[in-house]
């Protein structure tokens, strides 16, 4: 079976990319992608090929659902799981992520101790063809 190993995270807030290389490349253990937007992960998403995307919903140029409408166009993203991280939490509005593509909603602020995890549930259960 695959090992699980690497990760893209596209987030614009600088902050939150330092938590995220924190949680998951020191703590989990994880080979990271750090993107600033849509528009820089688009450029090196072939090069990394990401097991699973980190993708922040409220971005500067391109959103997170334009983004992963983008990213899913791409042969070697298909079976790859995309999660979504966001500050809007009710219920409503992560069925409307949902219905994008993602495969999973990480609310913020999250647990940095507990992410890593959280990502590898979403991995083993979020691999597969999607249409």
């Amino acid at each position: 079976m695959e090992k699980f190993e690497r990760i893209m995270c596209i987030e614009d807030d600088p902050d939150i990319l330092l938590i995220l290389d924190f949680s998951l490349r020191r703590m989990g253990g994880f080979s990271l992608c750090l993107c600033t937007g849509g528009k820089e992960a688009l450029e090196k998403v072939e090069d990394f090929r990401p097991q699973l995307v980190l993708l922040d919903v409220m971005m500067p140029e391109m959103s997170g659902p334009q983004t992963l409408g983008k990213l899913r166009e791409l042969p070697t993203i298909r079976g790859v799981p995309i999660v979504f991280m966001t500050a809007k939490a009710m219920q409503s509005e992560v069925e409307e992520l949902l219905v994008y593509g993602a495969t999973g909603i990480i609310v913020k602020p999250f647990d940095p101790v507990a992410l890593p995890d959280n990502l590898r549930i979403y991995w083993e259960h979020g691999r597969g063809p999607r249409v």
